[in-house]
């Protein structure tokens, strides 16, 4: 969808959910329904008549761009069932679209990894394939997709790598330099805990906001991370053995 399109489709949400009407702009603005209509349909939107318009909605234009970059970004993070089968099937396949949602280029992906040059164009016209991604001439790499992913609960691609993944990351000592493992039991009320996973939300996105600004840094000035923030009702079984 072209980005005037998907800016006028959420703008539409908006002053539905706001309960405007093409009427209503058209009484406030001074204008005939008609031509409201009208501007509407063919998008012919000046910047000022776009100011006005977000303005009956107590919103500026940014916010509307704001707005509609969240929508198109929760579409993007998300994949469909298929995709993420595709990827639960081929481990290679999997891994290539790690790299691709990470920025990594064609021969960065050559000068790091154990596959021939026909093998990682073959596995990147697959993920062009998928809806994935999109590989431009030159064999240059278009993320179609977010570069954060939200995995289906209980999907395709958690179910056959999660175990693992898990497995392996919290079974390190956290030793080696800059890690950090922070693990603390504590008594809390209810706000309490509400107002903690507030906090950890704001500290994913972020996370993710920075992941997104250092995707098209060059791997030599980058390295993988991998984080968890985790928090459940939980009670040491060595204290349960101990309670009536």
């Amino acid at each position: 969808m072209k980005e005037s399109q998907s800016l006028v489709r959420t703008l539409k949400q908006c002053l539905k959910a706001h309960g405007l009407t093409y009427r209503d702009i058209a009484q406030q603005l001074a204008l005939s329904e008609s031509s409201i209509k009208r501007t509407f349909a063919e998008e012919t939107f000046s910047m000022r008549r776009l100011e006005q318009i977000c303005g009956l909605l107590d919103m500026s234009i940014y916010d509307l761009a704001k707005l509609n970059r969240s929508a198109e970004d929760e579409v993007k993070n998300v994949l469909t069932h298929d995709q993420e089968q595709a990827l639960a099937h081929d481990e290679r396949l999997f891994i290539g679209f790690h790299l691709a949602i990470n920025g990594w280029t064609l021969e960065e992906i050559l000068e790091f990894y154990d596959w021939s040059e026909s093998e990682a164009i073959g596995m990147l016209v697959r993920l062009d394939r998928l809806g994935l991604i999109e590989l431009l001439p030159e064999n240059r790499i278009k993320l179609s997709t977010s570069n954060v992913i939200h995995w289906r609960k209980n999907g395709p691609v958690r179910r056959r790598y999660e175990p693992q993944v898990r497995d392996e990351f919290l079974r390190a000592s956290f030793a080696e330099k800059d890690a950090m493992m922070i693990f603390e039991t504590v008594e809390l009320s209810v706000a309490s805990t509400t107002l903690i996973s507030r906090k950890m939300e704001q500290l994913v996105r972020e996370i993710n906001e920075l992941a997104d600004l250092d995707s098209t840094l060059p791997i030599s000035r980058k390295e993988s991370w991998g984080m968890v923030l985790a928090m459940r009702p939980w009670v040491f079984s060595l204290a349960k053995k101990f309670q009536l």
